[in-house]
Order: structure tokens, then C-alpha cells, then sequence
């Protein structure tokens, strides 16, 4: 009689180890969490992502592109009418692709980012205002 007393308890354990191991394995596929909601004052309809990641675009149903930073920060708006329904970026990022069913049409823009360079306290020489270009050559061979 001691011996099926101390079996019982014996194989629950067992069961219960065998199940807890069951579960971590049904739930190995995801592990996720939000990490930021943004609050849109319109409908968003489609979104890109740069293939860089560091921006991303979303296509509201007022007819505006947002481009935000890839920390979630609004950088630009760009209109293109109510009509889009979709976008795309280009393989290179450089080229926003806006469909629109209801016009038939599809759209290419070209798109050139601005960066600003803080320049306090730096000596120059000419108008303080002066606009400056920057060119950045990443072809060179």
C-alpha cells in the first residue's frame, strides 16, 4: 500500500513536467510587444517602409503621405490627393510609387531628403544665411 501512495505523487510530477515542457514549446514561435501607437487625425489606407528602415510612409484617406523617422517622429507630409489608394517605395528608396484605382493612374515621386547640419558656432565666410549644397559621392571605384 506505501508503494502506490508514493507512485501516485511520482507520476503526477511527471505529468505535470511533461506539460509545462508541451507548452513551451507551443509557444516558442513569437514573442512581441507594441512598442509605439501612433495617433493619426486621419484614417491611414496603405504604408512603405524605406529599405534602409529609417523611415516609413503612411497613406491617410484625406489624401496625404506622413513620413516618419524610424523612431515614430513626423519628419514631412506630402500631398497627393484623395484619390490614392496605394503606395510603394522603389528598391533604392529614392522613388514613391502612389496608385490610384479611381483615376487610373499611377504616380512616381521623386523624393530628395533634406538633412539639416547645425552649424553654431562654425566660421564661415560669406552671408551667415547662405544656402549651402552638400554632395555625397558613394560610387566612387
Amino acid at each position: 500500500m506505501k508503494s502506490k501512495s508514493i507512485k501516485f505523487p511520482v507520476l503526477l510530477a511527471i505529468v505535470i513536467v511533461m506539460i509545462s515542457f508541451a507548452r513551451l514549446e507551443a509557444s516558442d514561435g513569437v514573442d512581441w510587444s507594441i512598442l509605439k501607437t501612433l495617433k493619426l487625425d486621419a484614417a491611414p489606407i496603405d504604408m512603405a517602409v524605406s529599405p534602409d528602415g529609417r523611415r516609413f510612409f503612411v497613406l491617410t484617406d484625406q489624401g496625404k503621405i506622413i513620413v516618419y523617422s524610424a523612431a515614430a517622429e513626423e519628419e514631412a507630409t506630402i500631398e497627393v490627393g484623395p484619390q490614392v489608394d496605394k503606395i510603394r517605395l522603389g528598391p533604392e528608396g529614392d522613388i514613391l510609387i502612389a496608385n490610384s484605382r479611381e483615376n487610373k493612374t499611377v504616380q512616381f515621386f521623386a523624393l530628395d531628403f533634406i538633412q539639416k547640419i547645425n552649424i553654431a558656432g562654425s566660421p564661415f565666410k560669406g552671408p551667415a544665411d547662405a544656402p549651402i549644397v552638400i554632395v555625397a559621392f558613394d560610387d566612387f571605384q
